[in-house]
């Protein structure tokens, strides 16, 4: 029951005198109401502090206290900043923790205690500095309405933070807003560190996928020393901190269409000193006011990128052009044909992918028309035809778009996470050069 940083979470406790202190306490375990995961503690004053479960301790149970149980004594509501763990609470785990303490709260409440109840109890979570974020598949019970919402203060005191949210799924609006629902707390505004950088957002409107740090660690040892880039899906910072901060990148123009998720974008660029590097486009990015600008692009959008691949050929440079790197998810289904798996679900955790290096043995910024690739024995056939198929698709693209031959080379392509044993998260990362005119 630690807050990030090893610092545990207050709990709030009542404070009486010495003489009251049995009495208090056998009346807070008859209620249910005595808080078993924290000592009791001696104040500086003399006075005995009980902790106690929840945020709050209901005012009928203050007014008996005081009128009943400790009459003419002094009992009142502190918050212990402190509070030390009991024997029992040390040597349970946190699933245990919260199961005994909830199970004890709800029973005060005339809650008949079930092995449903204990199942519908979640067992993992996300863990956010002091906000627990909860997943979708618990506290579906009927009995938990009539319990909200002092249920949440129980739950976020024996897990030991202020915050507590609800996932549900990702809505198909286009900006990827999370389902997430703040069941505790006034804002559900986090910060995470990945790689030196800091990332803050606001969890119930934005998202934040974990699973993406391997390639948020590929993007920041990329040679983009003096390179413009144009990030056609920037989210929260996700790749544009990256290219910025480590990667060297002279600017970013960073598109965003998600209102909350350009708030976030604003702050992390102030707060990681790189806000003089880069411009946000707000906005639908197929209206992009940019052309031939770009040494690289970067197109982070999942299931499929593809609506950008336009957009992409319009702003790389069409004197010198540059490298693209294509998101996509790719469906690996043993003898079925190949397709962006555009229309896959999300429901399943990051997990992670084997880091084996896909490329050929040229260096991701080199430059030449070789054709040759070396096909890794941990890529699968899926992914490989799937970026044959892109590379044409863009070279198609790049001479329509600029008017004139293009030559295009895979320079690698890169295993991010699987979302299913069939359907993997891949980046292609596409050098697009002009042809020299002859002549």
């Amino acid at each position: 029951m630690e807050k990030e940083g090893g610092k545990p979470a207050a709990v709030v406790a009542v404070v009486t005198e010495p003489r009251f202190t049995q009495r208090c306490r056998e009346y807070l375990e008859k209620e249910k109401l005595l808080d078993r995961q924290h000592r009791v503690e001696k104040m500086p004053d003399g006075t005995v502090a009980l902790p106690v479960l929840g945020d709050a301790l209901p005012e009928q149970h203050l007014r008996e206290l005081r009128g009943r149980v400790a009459p003419g004594g002094t009992c009142a509501l502190t918050q212990l900043l402190d509070p030390v763990p009991s024997r029992t609470a040390q040597g349970c785990s946190p699933a245990q923790r919260l199961c005994l303490a909830v199970s004890r709260w709800a029973e005060g409440r005339g809650v008949t205690w079930s092995a449903e109840l204990e199942a519908d109890l979640p067992r993992s979570w996300q863990r956010h500095g002091n906000l627990l974020l909860l997943s979708e598949n618990c506290f579906q019970a009927k009995q938990w309405k009539h319990l909200e919402p002092e249920l949440w203060g129980v739950v976020a005191s024996a897990l030991g933070v202020q915050r507590l949210a609800k996932r549900g799924r990702v809505s198909p609006d286009g900006t990827r807003t999370p389902a997430v629902t703040l069941l505790l707390g006034d804002d559900g505004w986090v910060e995470h560190v990945d790689n030196g950088i800091r990332y803050t957002f606001d969890m119930t409107q934005c998202m934040f996928s974990f699973g993406n740090i391997t390639e948020k660690l590929r993007v920041a040892s990329l040679p983009c020393a003096g390179q413009v880039l144009v990030d056609l899906y920037a989210g929260i910072g996700y790749f544009t901190l990256p290219f910025l901060v480590h990667a060297g990148a002279a600017f970013v123009h960073a598109c965003e269409w998600n209102p909350h998720a350009v708030v976030a974008l604003k702050r992390n660029l102030e707060i990681n000193g790189v806000a003089g590097r880069c411009q946000i486009h707000f906005g639908d990015n197929r209206e992009l006011n940019l052309s031939s600008i770009a040494d690289r692009v970067n197109l982070g959008l999942i299931p499929s990128s593809e609506e950008g691949w336009p957009i992409a050929c319009r702003v790389l440079r069409k004197d010198a052009g540059g490298i693209l790197h294509i998101h996509q998810n790719v469906e690996s289904f043993p003898g079925r044909n190949l397709q962006p798996s555009g229309h896959s679900e999300m429901g399943k955790e990051d997990w992670p992918c084997p880091q084996q290096i896909i490329s050929n043995q040229r260096e991701n910024g080199a430059t030449g028309d070789s054709r040759r690739k070396v096909l890794s024995a941990a890529i699968k056939p899926e992914w490989h035809r799937w970026a044959e198929s892109a590379e044409t698709r863009i070279v198609t693209l790049l001479q329509q778009v600029h008017g004139k031959p293009w030559k295009t080379h895979i320079l690698h392509i890169q295993p991010v996470k699987s979302y299913a044993p069939h359907v993997d998260h891949i980046v292609l990362d596409l050098e697009c050069r002009p042809c020299p005119l002859v002549g």
